[in-house]
């Protein structure tokens, strides 16, 4: 039996993103997390809703050295205790590392279709950057881009672009007719 899935980014979607000259980047330690407003909320809608909520996530300061698995790993914990998820799959790699798992290629969200038997093509990812939007695509998934406008590329295209996942839970929820 094939269920459908919203993969969820981390850090812009279900925390707050700290945002330096237009980028955003993680939380450094566990203390420093703020889940954003409304985020338990949508996540309570969706898994109300039948979806599995899984996080899929690139935390490439731990391949450069800036931050600690450890410390990963205990935002993760965090999010778990806060939240309805069912599973946080996280890339530890830098783009140089060429990685299948590093976003945009869609190597997480692959393994938890395996791993959870998620239909993608009944799937939703939702992300603020462009490398969210494009693993999702890449794996047959819909994809919603909440646009926060950072002064970075946004994806080429993606099927909806919201202010916040509460405006995604929405949508999905509501099973809107989709092109």
């Amino acid at each position: 039996m094939t269920r459908a899935a919203v993969f969820l980014d981390r850090d812009g979607v279900i925390n707050r993103a700290i945002v330096r000259h237009g980028s955003p980047h993680p939380p450094a330690l566990p203390e420093d997390l703020e889940i954003l407003p409304q985020v338990p909320e949508a996540l309570r809608a969706l898994k109300s809703q039948g979806y599995v909520l899984i996080v899929v996530t690139n935390q490439p300061d731990v391949a450069r050295g800036t931050a600690t698995r450890e410390s990963v790993n205990g935002i993760h914990e965090r999010l778990r205790g806060a939240l309805e998820l069912d599973a946080i799959l996280a890339c530890y790699h830098d783009d140089t590392d060429d990685c299948g798992c590093r976003k945009p290629r869609p190597g997480l969200l692959l393994q938890a279709a395996d791993q959870f038997g998620i239909d993608l093509r009944s799937s939703f990812m939702v992300g603020d950057r462009w490398r969210d939007v494009e693993a999702g695509r890449r794996a047959g998934c819909r994809t919603f881009f909440i646009d926060y406008g950072y002064d970075e590329q946004p994806p080429l295209s993606c099927d909806f672009r919201v202010g916040s996942l509460m405006e995604a839970s929405v949508l999905i929820a509501a099973r809107c007719k989709f092109p």
